[in-house]
C-alpha cells in the first residue's frame, strides 16, 4: 500500500470526503442513517471553513481515507474521521499529527460518550476527558477531550 499523505482539502475532494464520512459514521452507528446527514455535513464543514477552520484530507493511493476539520484560532477539532478500511493504520495518527502542527499548544474536541474506540484512540494520543456535554443534534452524552502541549 502506498504512503498516506495529508493535504488541504479542495472543493473537488468534497464528494469523496463526504462519501467516506457517511460510510465511516454508518459503520460506527449502524442504527442511524448517515446518508440523510450528508447535506448537513457538507454545509457544516463549508460553514466552518468560512469561519476560518482548515480542512485536511488523508490520501492513500489516490483515495481519500480521512478528513480533519480544525479551527487554528481556537484549537477546536470539529471533525476527524477515517475510512473503515484503514482504521488501525496510520491515517488517524497522521491527521492528529497535522492537528498538532496546526494547533501546537492545545486541541479540544467532543466525542460521543459511547464511542469507546474513538475515546481510546484519543487517550492513546495524549488527550484526556476534560468535561461533559451533549450532542447538539441528538442530545446524546459527549465527553469534551483536551490535549495540551
Amino acid at each position: 500500500m502506498a504512503a498516506t499523505i495529508i493535504r488541504a482539502m479542495t472543493q473537488a475532494d468534497f464528494p469523496a470526503a463526504l462519501d467516506m464520512w457517511v460510510a465511516a459514521w454508518q459503520a460506527a452507528y449502524p442504527s442511524i442513517d448517515f446518508s440523510t446527514r450528508r447535506d448537513w455535513a457538507k454545509n457544516h464543514i463549508a460553514g466552518l471553513e468560512q469561519q476560518g477552520s482548515l480542512s485536511r484530507v488523508a490520501v492513500n493511493d489516490g483515495k481519500i481515507v480521512g478528513l480533519l476539520v480544525i479551527d487554528p484560532d481556537t484549537g477546536y477539532l470539529d471533525q476527524i474521521v477515517v475510512a473503515t478500511q484503514v482504521q488501525g493504520g496510520d491515517a488517524a495518527r497522521l491527521l492528529i499529527d497535522e492537528a498538532r502542527r496546526t494547533c501546537p499548544e492545545s486541541i479540544d474536541l467532543h466525542v460521543n460518550a459511547d464511542n469507546t474506540r474513538a475515546i481510546e484512540f484519543y487517550r492513546k494520543n495524549g488527550f484526556v476527558i476534560s468535561g461533559a456535554d451533549k450532542n447538539a443534534r441528538s442530545g446524546a452524552p459527549t465527553h469534551k477531550m483536551s490535549w495540551r502541549a
